[in-house]
């Protein structure tokens, strides 16, 4: 099995910045590209960031210039720091990857997509 968590959220003010963490675990033996979506109440999940193993990133038009998706390969680990937060950020984060896990075998290879709980962000003075 292979799990994905992130951290990082909470109440910040406009014009402040967050840096949101998303740790993925279990027997992984590579994590490939990964994303953040949102979910803000009453919208649907949309993709704010990917960046691919090598490190090529793409970003949301309302992102661009104020969010920056980065990654470490050896602690599995990917961030999204956010700067110049508007309250139209609020949200609640998810990450997602694709990431080849090992099967209970130890040796079969599969591809898995999971999902983080998400980590709230909220923007407001």
């Amino acid at each position: 099995q292979v799990q994905l968590v992130e951290s990082g959220g909470g109440l910040v003010q406009p014009g402040g910045s967050l840096r949101l963490s998303c740790a993925a675990s279990g027997s992984i033996f590579s994590t490939n590209a990964a994303r953040w979506y949102r979910q803000a109440p009453g919208n649907e999940r949309e993709l704010v960031a990917t960046i691919t193993r090598r490190g090529i990133t793409t970003y949301e038009d309302s992102v661009k210039g104020r969010f920056s998706i980065s990654r470490d390969n050896a602690k599995n680990t990917v961030w999204l720091q956010m700067n110049s937060l508007k309250p139209e950020d609020t949200a609640v984060y998810y990450c997602n990857a694709d990431i080849l896990g090992y099967l209970e075998d130890g040796a079969t290879l599969r591809l898995y997509t999971p999902w983080g709980p998400g980590t709230q962000v909220i923007v407001s003075s």
